[in-house]
């Protein structure tokens, strides 16, 4: 199964996708294409950069499109592209949404991970908390546009982690 984690930046992906993965160890964990590309060479702007976010949006769509077996994403093309919409309201991006929706169908759950309305983390501003709820907005409106499963999770980490690893194990099933 391919599952991908999908939210804005200090919403706690990262840590429910390792906690997921510490529960599941016949699953592959993939780190966001930012550290990934980072790994490779590529050097991002201090705040990154349209480029920065195309470069990673292309290495997402370009990761799920080689993958199989049991995996999971830390980060997929959807939020990229919420992310690249933000920061230049200017770029046409209707044929990278058609990439990423393309990419998106061949995931077999997309897990949201919204900012809550009593915000559960701190952003402070040097984390470009604006920045973080337009994109959250934006994945709010377009997070019904898929076919895909998804599960939107809310609450603590351990709430969060048990509504993910049920809605994993009734896929299994099916």
């Amino acid at each position: 199964m391919r599952i991908a984690f999908t939210g804005s930046h200090r919403v706690g992906k990262t840590t429910l996708a390792e906690e997921i993965v510490d529960s599941l160890p016949n699953y592959e964990f993939r780190n966001e294409p930012y550290l990934q590309l980072e790994e490779q060479g590529y050097l991002f702007s201090e705040i990154p950069s349209l480029d920065d976010y195309i470069e990673q949006f292309n290495f997402s769509v370009e990761q799920i499109q080689h993958s199989e077996g049991n995996i999971i994403f830390d980060r997929c093309p959807l939020d990229l592209l919420a992310y690249i919409d933000v920061i230049s309201k200017t770029k046409n991006i209707s044929a990278l949404y058609e990439e990423m929706r393309s990419a998106i169908s061949q995931l077999d759950l997309l897990i949201f991970v919204p900012i809550e309305k009593v915000d559960i983390i701190i952003c402070p501003e040097s984390d470009l908390p604006n920045l973080r709820h337009k994109v959250n907005d934006i994945l709010e409106d377009w997070i019904g546009d898929f076919s895909t499963e998804i599960l939107e999770v809310t609450g603590t980490l351990e709430n969060r982690k048990k509504q993910v690893l049920d809605k994993i194990i009734n896929l299994e099933r099916l």
